[in-house]
């Protein structure tokens, strides 16, 4: 699976982090590290309808996680794909105030 994320979004840090606690490898792209990566995410971002609240509100949409021809923007939902139960409270490493 890959995910798209950036660590400039709390989001991303927090799906860094419960990824290392549980020791998963998933293939995360920082959009931000340079213009390809960027590129190839705009390319989803701007022709995907999950994507359209994000847009509509000005905002980024990562993470973003892709498994061969499923895409969501739902952590729990993606880990569901790899068998993985939802993010619990404690696994939480930053909250927004």
């Amino acid at each position: 699976m890959k995910v798209y994320g950036a660590d400039i979004c709390i989001d991303c840090r927090n799906l860094k982090h419960i990824l290392k606690l549980r020791k998963l490898n998933l293939e995360y792209i920082d959009i931000i590290a340079d213009t390809t990566s960027l590129k190839e995410f705009l390319m989803i971002r701007d022709k995907e309808d999950i994507f359209k609240a994000c847009r509509d509100q000005g905002g980024i949409g990562i993470p973003c996680f892709v498994d061969d021809d499923r895409m969501t923007l739902d952590i729990d939902e993606a880990f569901s794909w790899i068998g993985q139960p939802p993010v619990r409270d404690e696994e939480i490493l930053e909250t927004r105030d």
